[in-house]
């Protein structure tokens, strides 16, 4: 199994959409989850409802602490605006991505950042992962705990 872990400060927003989408396009085999240094009670309302808006159902997800035993069990880290707090794992690849926080953001903006978080993902596979990568017409129905 090859994972993916998406980690922010708060587990809510970013890296709960991109494990999201990760999850959407992904073959068997391939897998996200989300972490983040100081995660929130719950995924922000105006992410749960912008993810909605495309099919992808987040109500029952939970954030989770990013520890290091989750990391260890990925094989890429890809953060969000945790810098130096997330936890550094020799051979874990870390990627950084300059994502805006949707968190208190217009619906507008949240989309925004939605959508561009749904092409990082997109680029993300076809660029390290293309064995794992579906077309958007095979793309499977996501709900549940990221």
């Amino acid at each position: 199994m090859k994972t993916f872990l998406f980690a922010c400060v708060h587990n809510a927003g970013r890296s709960q959409m991109a494990a999201a989408f990760f999850n959407r396009y992904a073959e068997e085999g391939c897998r996200a989850i989300s972490a983040g240094t100081e995660p929130a009670a719950n995924v922000h309302p105006e992410v749960v409802e912008a993810m909605r808006e495309i099919g992808i159902e987040l109500s029952d997800s939970r954030p989770q602490k990013l520890t290091e035993g989750l990391a260890r069990n990925a094989e890429y880290l890809v953060t969000m605006g945790c810098g130096e707090k997330c936890p550094f794992v020799p051979g874990l690849r870390v990627i950084d991505w300059s994502i805006p926080d949707p968190k208190g953001q217009a619906p507008e903006k949240v989309r925004e950042i939605r959508d561009q978080i749904d092409r990082a993902v997109k680029n993300l596979l076809s660029a390290d992962c293309p064995d794992c990568f579906v077309p958007e017409s095979q793309a499977k129905t996501v709900s549940g705990r990221i």
